[in-house]
C-alpha cells in the first residue's frame, strides 16, 4: 500500500512559517516514495536525489525556521541519464506520480495542490538535455505554488545546488550587466532578485577571494538587515538594487567559479553547450569548499531541533 511521505517534524508552524530542515527532509522522502510507486505500478526502476531549491535555508533561524513567510516553494530532482525516463511517456508517468505524492504529503498542512503544467524548460540548461519544470498551485493560497526542477544527472543534492548557481548567474547577469543600464522591473520581482543575490553569495562565499568577501560582505549585510526589517518600499528596493548593480557583485560570483571550471575545460558563460555528462557537475576543489558549509547548516538545524525536543530524528 502506498505511503504518504512525512518529515520528522512539522513543516509549517502555526504562524505559517516553514521549517527548512523539515521541508528538505520531506522533499527527500517524497522522492523515495515516488521511485517506489514508479517501480510498483509501472515496473520502472530508477534512482534519484531530491531536496529544497532556492537556498532560503542559508538565512534561516538556528532551528531551520524561515525568518519570514515563504510563499513560493521550490524543489530540485536529479534524474539519471540513459534511463527509461528518456522516453517521454515514462517521464509523464513520473510527473503524474510526483503530483499525487506532493498532494498527499502537503495535505496535512491544509495545502490543496494540483498540477497546472509541466514540461517547461529552465533558462540556460543544457541544450541537448534540457532541465524540465513542473508547476503546482495551492487552491487555499497558503502558498502561491510549488515548482520542481528536473535536472538530468543524478548527483548528491548538495552538488546539484552548487552546480545550479552557474546557470542562475547566467540567467541573472542581464540584470547586473555593467555594460548596460539598470533594468526597470516591478519592485516585487527585484526584491526576489535581491534575495537570490544574498543566497548566491552565501552559497559561494567560501570560494570567493578574500578581497571580494571584504567588498561584498557589508553589502550583503545591509540587504539582510533590510529584509529582516521588512522590505516593502519600492524606493528602498530600487536603492538596494542599484547598490548591488554598481558594486558589481555578479562579477565576483562569476570569478569564484570561472577558474575551477576552466581547469576542466568548461566555460561558465557557455553552460548550455557543455557535454551532457557535465550536467550537475562541479570540480572537486569547489566540492571541498562549498559542500561542507551546507552540510554544517543542516547538521546545526538538526542539533538545535533535537536539543529543543521538536524533532524525532
Amino acid at each position: 500500500m502506498a505511503n504518504s511521505p512525512k518529515a520528522s517534524g512539522p513543516v509549517f508552524s502555526d504562524d505559517h512559517l516553514i521549517n527548512l530542515y523539515y521541508i528538505n527532509e520531506l522533499y527527500r522522502n517524497i522522492g523515495t516514495e515516488v521511485i517506489s510507486r514508479l517501480k510498483e505500478i509501472y515496473g520502472i526502476d530508477i534512482s534519484l536525489t531530491s531536496g529544497i531549491w532556492g537556498g532560503t535555508y542559508l538565512i534561516a533561524k538556528p532551528n531551520g525556521q524561515a525568518r519570514r513567510r515563504v510563499w513560493r516553494l521550490y524543489s530540485i530532482v536529479n534524474l539519471p541519464q540513459n534511463s527509461p525516463l528518456d522516453k517521454h511517456e515514462n517521464m509523464e508517468k513520473l510527473v503524474a506520480i510526483y503530483a499525487d505524492v506532493y498532494k498527499e504529503a502537503f495535505a496535512p498542512y491544509k495545502l490543496e495542490l494540483s498540477l497546472k503544467m509541466w514540461g517547461g524548460t529552465l533558462p540556460h540548461s543544457n541544450k541537448d538535455k534540457l532541465s524540465l519544470t513542473m508547476h503546482m498551485e495551492d487552491a487555499t493560497d497558503r502558498v502561491r505554488w510549488l515548482r520542481t526542477f528536473f535536472v538530468w544527472n543524478k548527483v548528491p543534492w548538495e552538488e546539484s545546488i552548487i552546480s545550479d548557481t552557474v546557470r542562475i548567474l547566467k540567467e541573472y547577469k542581464p540584470y547586473f550587466d555593467l555594460k548596460k543600464e539598470p533594468v526597470k522591473k516591478d519592485p516585487k520581482d527585484i526584491k526576489y532578485l535581491l534575495q537570490d543575490i544574498i543566497i548566491i553569495y552565501r552559497t559561494l562565499e567560501n570560494a570567493c577571494s578574500e578581497d571580494f568577501r571584504e567588498h561584498a560582505t557589508p553589502i550583503i549585510d545591509t540587504m539582510m538587515q533590510a529584509f529582516m526589517e521588512g522590505l516593502h518600499e519600492p524606493e528602498k528596493i530600487e536603492e538596494l538594487y542599484k547598490m548591488v548593480f554598481n558594486n558589481a557583485l555578479i562579477y565576483g560570483f562569476e570569478e569564484s567559479l570561472e577558474g575551477p571550471f576552466q581547469k576542466a575545460g568548461l566555460d561558465i558563460q557557455k553552460i548550455g553547450s557543455w557535454p551532457v555528462e557535465k550536467i550537475n557537475w562541479i570540480p572537486d576543489d569547489l566540492k571541498e569548499k562549498l559542500i561542507p558549509p551546507i552540510q554544517d547548516i543542516f547538521n546545526g538545524f538538526k542539533k538545535e531541533l533535537e536539543a529543543s525536543g521538536d524533532s524525532k530524528v
